[in-house]
Parts: C-alpha cells; structure tokens; sequence
C-alpha cells in the first residue's frame, strides 16, 4: 500500500510537470500571435492609406468645384426672393336662429357689424432675377403666376435685406411679369446669355428659393430644348433640364457654366407629390430680353399679328397637299383684312420660314410672329400647289377684337381627307366621296352658310372637290367674292347658303 502510494506521488508529479509545459507552450504562442496580429492589420491599413488620387483627376474635379463656387458668388446677389400676400374679402356668416352663444360664447362686434365682410390673407412665395437699374430703381423679371393677382410684394436680397416692391407689368401668355422695388444700396444685375446657343448636355444651375429654403443652389444638364405644352396654354419653348427645382424656384435663375441666365425657371412635372423628379422648365431668356424693355416703357408686352389660324397637319394632309417630309405650320383660315390676307397668305399656305429662320411647328410660328414688333415688315417663305415663295407682310399690333371676330375668319372650317377608317364610323359606303368637315367656327362664313360637323364637303362654287389640294385652290380661285357649298348631310345632298364678301 505505501509503494503504491509513492509511485502514485510520483506519476502525479510528472503529470503536473507536463501539464505545466504544454499550457506555457500554449501561452507563448498567444502571445506571439496577438503581437503579430496589429503589425498584420496596421500593414493593410498602410497599404490602403497608400491609394493616392491621381492628381490630373483631382485638378479637373477642383476645377469644376471652383467653378460651381463662382458661379454661385456671381449668381446669387441678383436673384431675389419675392414674397406676396393676396387679400380677399368674404362675408362673416349671420347664424341668426342658431343659439351661437350658448355653444360658443358671446361673439365679437356689436349687432350692427355681424354678418359683415371679413379680410383673408394668405402669402405666397417665388423668386426674381434683377435686370436692370435705373438711379435708384431695381427692375426684377419673374413669373406672372408668382405676382399676378397679388395685393402686396416684397423682395428679399440674399445680403438679408428686405424691401416693398410694386408691380410693374405683368402677361399671361408668357407668364412673364416685373417688379420693382427702391434703394440706394447697390446690387448686381444679372448677366443675360444666349439661350439659343444652349445645347442638350450643357450645365444648368438653378438659383431661386425652393420651398422657402432661400436662395438655395442646384445643378444638373439641359435635358431638352424647344419644349411644348405649358400649363395655361403658355406659348413659350421650354428648356428642360433636371436640375432640383421646386414651388419657390418659380421666376428664378437658371443660368450656365459662365453665371449667364439661360432661362427663368417656371414650371416642373411632378407626380402627385408635387415634388421634383428631375423635370423642370424654364424659359428661354431670349423669350423674355423684348420683354424687359417694354415692360419698363409701357407696363406691358405688345405683339406682333399676323391673322392667320395655323395648324399642324396630319400624315394624311401633307400626302393631300404634297407635303411630305415638310416641317412648318399649315394656314388653314386667314382673317380677312388681316396682315396675311393684305400681303397674300392664302388658306392652304404651308409657312415654313419667318426672316430666314426655319419655323418647324406651329408654336414657333406663333412666337416668332409675336416677337416682331407691330409696324415692321416679315419675310415668309409659304409653299402653295408645291412651289416655294416669299412674301413680305406688315405685321400689326394683336388686339382681343381682331383676334375674335370670327365674321372675318375666312371660311371658318377645318376639313380632313374622308378615309377608310372616317367612313367605317360613319356607316358611309366605300365609295362615299368629299371632304369631312371636322369642325365649324362659331359666327364664320362657313358657319353662317349652314356648314355643320360630320357634313361632307362635295363642291365649291360648283366645282367637285376631290381632296383638300382641290379644297384650298377653289377656294383661292373661285371665292374671291363669293362662296357657297354642296353638302351631303346624312342621306342627302344640300346646298349651302351663300356667303358674300
């Protein structure tokens, strides 16, 4: 029993010398692995420390950053915020019969004032660009929608100054207006650029104060240039850009890479948040240059008339008329005693140059007329029966009462070519001819002779009408003093009226 013992003993102690050992082993190796570890890590972090931007690229990207800086020291002392307040007065309801006080207490005023009108106010906000100084006025170009039926303006400098301003001028068509306001301090007038020289791709940087966070700064590309359609039938082209533009941005400043003023920021499309998804309009400040000095002078913008009503024909038309492949805008009615009509624009004409200038749409037409000023003269180049020529006509001043009397709008009519799938919708047979009347206007000659819509146009002064080339020479050729029409209506054939000149 002892020697088992002792041998025990010692077997243990060799155990535990063993033991000793391997845990020793274990702990430098640890602590070997944990020192190397950092110097590991701390390598890759020198490694990744060690990426150097090649400087070519890092002089380009400050290049542009310098010029975003500049172009933002430059712009932002002539924009302007404007602030409106519109007043409405609306009468206080008398709730005679209803026991008011006891629900809500006594009511203010005296029997005598109850049932009166009350004032409301509500405030509005836009931006302006300064255009010009004259002694100590400022002049500030903006939109019509931000002033227009407003009863109190102010402006706001980006220095923190704030002044009242009063309206100047304002226009719907081009919803363009102007401002004012006095002060003997000084501030930069805005440098105007070309907007006919912008390109698709150019910088665009607008300036304005978007939903009342003044005087902000936003930058993108022109998206598109010539654009069509604003809201409340605005005749202006738009640049498109997708510049960050939001309420509050409107009348602003969208200028180039140079700080010059390309455009007036007007209107975005959005979805139902309102808000910007990267389609903004502006527009184009040489819309607007003819614009500032009359507004100055006279407290409104004049334009040119012509007296023709023009639209833009269908594939169908120009293959009638022999005008394929033809941009321009068809004058379909000329006013009679307008300026067309006394320098020779016939209906049928296809107007295709204004001075030299290409006109591609109907849009053009009617802003490149509107911009010459009443009293000059026009060069139009017009294609009749296929053939070129020009004509040089006196443009007049454009008025309400010349551009509704519809007595004088000669013939008063839009035809179309009666094609297959018009005759199938009207139950005709096959071999139905004439020309489909698409509309009558109210009052015109065509109107007043009886022509109604969904009336197939047969003869002319008794001449038979097989198309609409047909349709615009009779009428040029035998209706100088005269016209009436043969008609077929339904299931039977009539003859109009005639209409004297």
């Amino acid at each position: 029993m002892n020697i088992v013992r002792k041998l025990s003993s010692k077997n243990l102690l060799v155990f535990n010398l063993v033991l000793i050992g391997v845990i020793f082993g274990f702990s430098l190796a640890f602590l070997s692995f944990s020192c190397s570890t950092p110097s590991k890590v701390k390598t890759a972090r020198a490694q990744e420390n060690s990426v150097v931007i090649p400087q070519d690229a890092l002089l380009v990207a400050e290049s542009l950053q310098v010029a975003f800086r500049s172009v933002s020291e430059k712009v932002l002392p002539s924009v302007v915020e404007i602030k409106t307040v519109s007043i409405r007065r609306q009468q206080v309801p008398n709730f005679n019969g209803i026991p008011w006080e006891f629900f809500f207490g006594p009511r203010e005023g005296t029997p005598e004032n109850r049932g009166q009108e009350r004032e409301f106010r509500s405030q509005g906000l836009g931006s302006g660009i300064i255009v010009r100084q004259e002694k100590d006025t400022y002049y500030v170009l903006t939109n019509n929608h931000v002033v227009g039926d407003v009863s109190e303006i102010s402006v706001a400098t980006s220095d923190g100054k704030e002044f009242s301003a009063e309206l100047v001028g304002k226009d719907e068509r081009k919803d363009l207006a102007m401002v004012s306001f006095k002060t003997t301090d000084n501030f930069p007038l805005a440098v105007l650029g070309d907007s006919d020289a912008v390109k698709v791709g150019d910088w665009a940087i607008a300036v304005g104060n978007p939903l009342g966070f003044m005087f902000s700064v936003t930058q993108g590309i022109v998206s598109a240039v010539g654009r069509t359609g604003g809201p409340a039938n605005n005749i202006n082209d738009f640049i498109q850009t997708d510049t960050s533009i939001n309420q509050g941005n409107s009348g602003g400043a969208l200028v180039n890479i140079r700080g010059e003023v390309i455009g007036i920021n007007t209107w975005i499309a959005s979805n139902t948040s309102g808000g910007s998804v990267g389609l903004g309009f502006a527009i184009p400040i040489n819309n607007a240059k003819r614009s500032i000095d009359e507004f100055i002078s006279k407290g409104e913008i004049s334009y040119g008339w012509l007296g023709v009503s023009l639209l833009e024909p269908d594939r169908e038309t120009l293959q009638a008329l022999g005008l394929e492949g033809k941009r321009g805008a068809l004058a379909s009615m000329v006013f009679l005693d307008s300026p067309a009509d006394k320098g020779g624009i016939q209906p049928g004409d296809f107007i295709t140059h204004i001075n030299d200038r290409e006109v591609r749409t109907v849009n053009q037409v009617t802003m490149t007329v509107g911009d010459i000023k009443p009293g000059e003269r026009a060069s139009f180049t017009i294609i009749r029966d296929k053939v070129s020529q020009n004509l040089t006509i006196r443009i007049e001043a454009r008025t309400e009462a010349v551009t509704t009397d519809n007595k004088k709008l000669w013939p008063g009519v839009y035809v179309i070519p009666l094609t297959d799938a018009a005759r199938n919708s009207l139950s005709l047979d096959k071999n139905a001819k004439g020309l489909l009347v698409a509309q009558v206007i109210a009052d015109s000659p065509a109107s007043i002779v009886g022509l109604r819509q969904g009336d197939r146009i047969l003869k002319i002064n008794g001449e038979t009408i097989q198309d609409q080339s047909a349709f615009y020479r009779v009428l040029r050729e035998k209706a100088k003093t005269e016209l009436w029409f043969e008609i077929a209506r339904g299931d039977a054939t009539l003859e109009s009226l005639r209409f004297k000149r």
